[in-house]
């Protein structure tokens, strides 16, 4: 655990193996650390005041993903709840939380909102019930995939294995992202799914028997998908990425894709549309291609659907996937020009609780 948190959550240093990385800000990110990746940069943040009556919102450093993880797998409802319970109860008796009863609070939780909504209070039911408390319905909760059904949770990019300290980082990561050679048509990074209605092994037979796909496995012994090399060496030689739903809606190998400029490929809505509803225009045929998973499962083609897409609109399809690089990722620091993935969830925060106060 210590060294997946080394580097303010970034990990340790990348290993280029394949030769394909830039020179600068390349780390070994693990996706569930964004609580910390955050944390770090809200400490450095430069409207920070201690002054909460000048605030326009208040950050609550609670390491609320972290604390989930910690107790997921053998441990009680009584052990995993303590923490968020405790929280909210020292937040309510406090000055700040009494001017608008919490609503201008806001934290994060590195994971998804399923791990924060357990329903029951049963032991063998999933996750603790933090989001489900009356007083954190009042917060805004911040989440790698949110329930887009709920107004107190929003999604945010997942961590990426890149975190630039300069605009330069990301000027040569774009020019090196778009002049890429892409030999195969369309590739998959994953594994199969237990879950019956997943379509995952039909898009895995798909990229198995078509001479225009690639799959690269993932299993529980595979390093592939966990080396930012070989997965920008994939991505990047794909002009399509293949993202249906992982464990949840969600996958953080969508921005993975992303990253590689890479064309992502969507099979349901949740998997991104109505999740980072703040990073990403609303026209998203700019930047992706949809197909239901029901056409999959009634053995429509994707080499013959994407095959079908005029070359020039793939090209400006990458340009607007590349063009969203700087909003999927969490700089090392404060950029010059760009607005990075942190900066633009605290602006749409702030946005947020400043209508709050005129309603």
């Amino acid at each position: 655990m210590c060294k997946l948190i080394i580097n303010n959550g970034f990990g340790p240093a990348s290993n280029d193996s394949e030769g394909v990385l830039s020179d600068n800000g390349w780390y070994d990110t693990n996706q569930w650390n964004l609580d910390l990746i955050f944390n770090t940069r809200m400490k450095n943040y430069e409207c920070l005041t201690n002054d909460s009556s000048m605030a326009a919102a208040i950050f609550v450093p609670f390491y609320a993903g972290f604390d989930a993880q910690k107790y997921l797998y053998g441990y009680n409802i009584a052990i995993r709840d303590a923490a968020s319970l405790d929280l909210v109860d020292w937040l309510q008796k406090r000055d700040e939380w009494k001017r608008m009863n919490g609503q201008d609070h806001f934290l994060v939780g590195g994971r998804v909102t399923w791990d924060f909504r357990r329903l029951r209070e049963n032991d063998s039911d999933w996750g603790n019930k933090f989001l489900n408390l009356p007083a954190a319905r009042n917060m805004t909760m911040l989440l790698v995939e949110s329930n887009p059904q709920d107004s107190n949770d929003f999604a945010i990019p997942y961590p990426t294995y890149f975190h630039p300290s300069r605009d330069s980082d990301i000027f040569d990561w774009q020019n090196k992202v778009m002049q890429w050679d892409r030999k195969w048509l369309f590739s998959f990074a994953g594994e199969t799914r237990n879950h019956p209605d997943s379509i995952r092994s039909l898009i895995i037979n798909q990229c198995r028997t078509s001479s225009a796909g690639e799959y690269l496995g993932c299993g529980s012994w595979e390093i592939n998908c966990h080396s930012p090399s070989i997965l920008m060496n994939t991505f990047g030689r794909s002009i399509f990425c293949l993202q249906p739903r992982g464990d949840t809606p969600t996958r953080r190998s969508v921005f993975d894709s992303i990253l590689a400029g890479c064309i992502p490929v969507f099979f349901h809505p949740d998997s991104f549309y109505t999740q980072y509803t703040w990073h990403v225009q609303k026209n998203h045929k700019q930047y992706s291609v949809f197909i239901s998973e029901d056409e999959i499962r009634k053995n429509v083609s994707i080499e013959e659907r994407l095959s079908r897409i005029d070359p020039m609109r793939i090209m400006m399809m990458r340009r607007e996937v590349v063009n969203l690089i700087p909003r999927m990722i969490y700089a090392e620091s404060k950029l010059d020009t760009f607005e990075d993935a942190f900066d633009t969830s605290v602006k749409e925060i702030i946005n947020k609780v400043t209508q709050l106060r005129h309603t």
